[in-house]
Formats: C-alpha cells, structure tokens, sequence
C-alpha cells in the first residue's frame, strides 16, 4: 500500500491556492487523479517522484517512508523507484530504442529489456533513435522503460494526451494491461473524462489542490452512452468489447450484417 499525504502552497491564474490532499493506493490499483489544467495534478506527481518539495507531507511505500517532513527525511529521486511517464516521453535523444531502457535498469540486463520490447511489440525498433519513432511509438518506449525500472508505482502525467483519438484508445488499453501484468499500482493524472472511465478502477477528483470527492470510476463521472475499449474479430463475426459504468461486456455482430 502508498500512503500519500502532502500540502504545499501553489500559485495559478485565479491566485494562490494549497495543494493539500491525503490518499492511499491499493497494490495494482490503477487511480486516476481527476480534475481541471492548473488544480495541482502534475505537482502532486512530482512531488511523489522527489522531483519537487512539499511544504509539509508524508509519503509511504510499502512500508518504506519517501517523505516525513517532521523527521527531516526526503529521499531523492534515485532512490524512491518510481517509473515516471512524461506528456513529452522525455526520452534521450542520442540513443537507440533499446539504450533507452537499458539506462532506465538498475542492473542492466539486455535479455530482459529485449523482452519488454518484444511485449511491445518493439523489437524490431530496438535499434532506431526517438528521431525515428511516430507518436504511439515514442509512447511505448516511454512506457517500457518506466516499466524496466521495476517501480514501486507508476506515475502518469497525461501521457496520451499528444496523441489522435483512436491510437489513444489503443494504447490506453496495453497501458491498463501492461500495469496489470507488471503487478504495480498506478496514479495518472487526467482531466478526460471518457480516458478515466476506461482505465481508473478508483478516481479522486481535485479542485484547486483539494479533494472534493473520490470513489469508483461510474459514481463520479457518470457515463451518458457505452464506452469502446476493444475489439476483436473472427472469420464468422466481429466481437465488440464496451463498458457500461463498472461492467465489461461483450456484443456479437454477425459479419453476414455487413454484406
């Protein structure tokens, strides 16, 4: 479990404010922070990377403490193994695709980043510069070397929003996969509704760095239609995958309706 409990005194358009949230992440969850641009969304992140101080707080992970700001402790960021992916992918430029996630490991192992980028489907991009890559690509990267680190949590900070509508909904999915199978909770920060309903198991929504409600997913931000997560296809039939509210279900069309 991650305690999280930090204030710290920020200023936005309307004037200052205070960022002043207390929460706990479950092992595995996925939690979105929620709210509008200049709430405190991407401070709080950093704060939890040790990439910003917090005027007061205390952060726990897995019983290890980050952050006592009573007890003078503050862990640099070296030392918190956080996987932190960026809006901007902040991936080096100078080298390869598989020199970017070898840098990320604590023990470089090239036989285990291979296999990362294989679970990407990067491997044949393994020897090609950031330059070289498209959107969705540099997002996978970014994502997979986040992943090498083997964090404690997975940190996001809107990192799909650059992309178009449908890669986004592609890689929204095999990033919920990627963070199920790597058994580490994650907090990313959104203020897309309909991105939150497809990937949150829990949401916390932000106001002016306060918290003004928190729950699942379909109680906070109610859906008006049927979500599209995926699809699948079949010689015979064309299988929808679509969420209403917190339900996965699965909707056979027969091909025959196409002819």
């Amino acid at each position: 479990m991650i305690r999280v409990r930090v204030r710290k005194r920020l200023f936005g358009v309307d004037g200052p404010f205070e960022l002043d949230v207390d929460f706990c992440i479950e092992d595995r969850e996925f939690l979105v922070i929620f709210g509008p641009s200049g709430c405190g969304k991407t401070t709080l992140l950093r704060i939890i990377a040790g990439l910003e101080k917090a005027d007061s707080g205390y952060i726990e992970v897995d019983g290890t403490i980050w952050l006592d700001t009573e007890k003078g402790i503050n862990l640099p960021p070296q030392k918190r193994r956080v996987g932190f992916v960026f809006q901007d992918y902040a991936l080096f430029p100078n080298m390869t695709v598989l020199q970017n996630v070898l840098y990320a490991m604590r023990k470089k192992d090239k036989k285990r980043a291979l296999e990362l980028l294989e679970m990407a489907d990067l491997i044949s991009l393994k020897d090609r510069k950031p330059s070289h890559l498209s959107g969705g690509q540099k997002q996978r990267v970014a994502l997979i070397r986040a992943l090498a680190m083997e964090p404690k949590i997975l940190l996001l900070d809107e990192p799909l929003s650059a992309l178009d509508p449908d890669l986004r909904k592609e890689l929204q999915l095999e990033l919920k996969n990627f963070q199920q199978r790597a058994f580490i909770p994650a907090l990313m920060v959104s203020h897309d509704q309909e991105e939150t309903l497809r990937l949150a198991d829990k949401v916390i929504r932000i106001n002016r760095g306060k918290i003004v409600a928190s729950g699942s997913p379909s109680t906070l931000l109610p859906q008006k239609e049927l979500i599209y997560i995926d699809k699948k296809e079949s010689p015979t039939e064309l299988v929808l995958i679509l969420k209403d509210r917190d339900i996965l279900m699965k909707v056979k069309v027969p091909k025959s309706l196409f002819l």
